[in-house]
């Protein structure tokens, strides 16, 4: 894991829209901590480190240290990182405490491995990534910054479903956990497809053509027979 990353924040008391245009104004954007059984804190922080670290994937994925004007520390993770659909300008974020004894659940991406080398992407097929995100429960300490799938021996028309992506030590899949509480007839459902390789469109294409001109041909047989009659 890389080194945790500290977001110097300053405390705020002022609430509503008007206080937060004012912050914007100022290059700092509005956030609060919750959660851990603990009071809120209203904070701001520095708009141009947030669209720094926004550049990193692990920003999103990783337990951020949050260091009030100089002094108190939290533990958090990204909750909610709040942008504007237009300009490049982070709005509002939303953290959550984080417990260093405790549990936690949240969201980390995944890393496709080994594309290089599958038998199917060197044949011409696609890699097609149905998921690029998946529900994990570990403890602080063991939070992966993603969690690699590979497909390194893949041949076009295979595919990695839910329950073969292998797992780091102390790290549960959410999804697995809510498929061993399903009957038989739920789970293959649940366990979703997260990666195949696909035929050539090209191929596919061709494939589907063919397969056209033979239900043509049996349809104009059959028609000739009956003429024939």
């Amino acid at each position: 894991m890389s080194e945790q990353i500290v977001l110097h924040a300053r405390a705020r008391t002022e609430q509503g829209k008007g206080a937060s245009r004012r912050l914007r104004k100022e290059g700092l954007v509005p956030a609060i901590i919750y959660g851990a059984g603990k009071e809120p804190k209203m904070i701001s922080l520095e708009h141009s480190k947030l669209l720094r670290y926004e550049l990193e994937e692990s920003f999103f994925s990783s337990i951020l240290k949050v260091e009030i004007d100089g002094g108190a520390e939290e533990n958090v993770i990204i909750r909610d990182y709040q942008r504007d659909p237009v300009k490049p300008k982070v709005l509002h974020v939303d953290l959550l405490r984080i417990k260093m004894s405790e549990s936690m659940q949240t969201s980390v991406p995944l890393h496709f491995v080994g594309e290089d080398v599958s038998p199917g992407i060197k044949a011409g097929g696609i890699l097609q990534r149905q998921i690029n995100e998946i529900e994990i429960a570990c403890m602080p300490g063991k939070l992966p910054e993603a969690i690699d799938v590979d497909v390194s021996s893949l041949e076009i028309g295979d595919s990695i479903h839910l329950s073969q992506i292998v797992m780091p030590e102390g790290v549960e899949l959410l999804a697995l956990q809510h498929m061993e509480d399903a009957d038989e007839e739920h789970k293959a459902e649940m366990d979703l497809g997260v990666v195949s390789i696909q035929a050539p469109r090209a191929a596919s294409e061709s494939a589907e053509a063919e397969e056209g001109g033979a239900e043509t041909d049996t349809g104009s047989d059959a028609e000739s027979t009956g003429d024939a009659e």
